[in-house]
Formats: C-alpha cells, sequence, structure tokens
C-alpha cells in the first residue's frame, strides 16, 4: 500500500511541474524527504528521480552536469527523510526540510557558478549567484514545507485513524449477517 501512495504522490508531484508555478515552487524536494520517511531507500530513490525525470522530459532537459546536481541533490534529499522518519517528530521534519532545502539551494547554485558563463568565476561571482538565487530559495524552503506538512500530516491523521478505529464486536458480528 505505501508502495502505491508513493507512485500516487510522485504523479501527483510531477503533474505539478508541468501546470504553470512559481519559480522552484514544486513537491519534489517534499516528495524527496517524504517517501525517504516511509520508503527503503532503494524504492524511494528511484520514485523521486523517476518524477524528475518524466517531468524533465516534457519540460525540457538541460545542461547534464547541472541535472545530475540536481538530481543528486534530490538522492540526498530521500537520505535526510530516512533521519526524519527515524521516531518520527514534527520537529525532526522541519530541521530535516529545512536542510534538504538549504543543500538544494547551496549545491545547485554552487554549481551554476561553476558550470554556466552567467557569474565571473571569482568569490564576488560565487556571492552574486547566491544572491540571485535568493527567490528561489524562499520558494524552495516554503513549498518543502507547505507540501512536506500536506504529506506528512495526511500520513499521520490515516495513520492515527486507522489505530483509532476499532469496531466493537457487536458491530462487526452485525455486519457478517
Amino acid at each position: 500500500m505505501k508502495q502505491f501512495i508513493a507512485i500516487v504522490l510522485a504523479v501527483a508531484a510531477l503533474s505539478f511541474r508541468l501546470l504553470p508555478h512559481p519559480a522552484n515552487f514544486a513537491p519534489i524536494g517534499a516528495l524527496a524527504i517524504f517517501l525517504g520517511a516511509r520508503l527503503p531507500r532503494k524504492q524511494s530513490i528511484p520514485i523521486v528521480l523517476g518524477a524528475m525525470f518524466v517531468s524533465d522530459m516534457m519540460i525540457g532537459l538541460y545542461d547534464w552536469r547541472l541535472m545530475s546536481v540536481v538530481y543528486g541533490s534530490f538522492a540526498l534529499m530521500v537520505l535526510l527523510g530516512s533521519w526524519v522518519g527515524t521516531n518520527f517528530k514534527w520537529s525532526k521534519f522541519a530541521f530535516g526540510t529545512a536542510a534538504g532545502s538549504v543543500l538544494f539551494y547551496a549545491a545547485t547554485n554552487f554549481a551554476v557558478w561553476v558550470l554556466s558563463p552567467w557569474y565571473p568565476h571569482t568569490i564576488a561571482g560565487l556571492v552574486s549567484c547566491y544572491v540571485a538565487a535568493i527567490p528561489f530559495f524562499r520558494n524552495t524552503i516554503l513549498s518543502d514545507m507547505t507540501f512536506g506538512a500536506a504529506f506528512f500530516g495526511a500520513y499521520e491523521f490515516a495513520r492515527n485513524m486507522k489505530k483509532s478505529w476499532n469496531p466493537s464486536p457487536l458491530v462487526a458480528d452485525s455486519r457478517a449477517l
């Protein structure tokens, strides 16, 4: 059942990337954290990267070196999700998700600075690259927190509902009639 939910969320996440949305406000990072917390890595990493790849095929591919950094960042976010899922607490969710957003921001913008001609390859150019990306970072962390809270909240709600729903023996017997 967890794999089915993972596939449904991945299809929703890749579909969201295809709809008009603010730059970097997409559920892929949240999906990485969530699936990392709820599935084994050998299942969660291919699902997350598969959702990215399918949506990238539709949106358009870009420099393979930069794509490898983006995909690697999401794979590392799955690993952060593994930590978040161990004895889940909302404080771990907030810290792990924020760490994932920072990791994505730091890695991808460093890669843009190194791999593109957009910024001079100087310390000032690196700083300019990171400063220019602040609005994208804001959207990344907001989307990771928003979608992540929705994913974990719905999951925890369903899990608690399942635990608390215990029909009495009389109700169970009357259904059998």
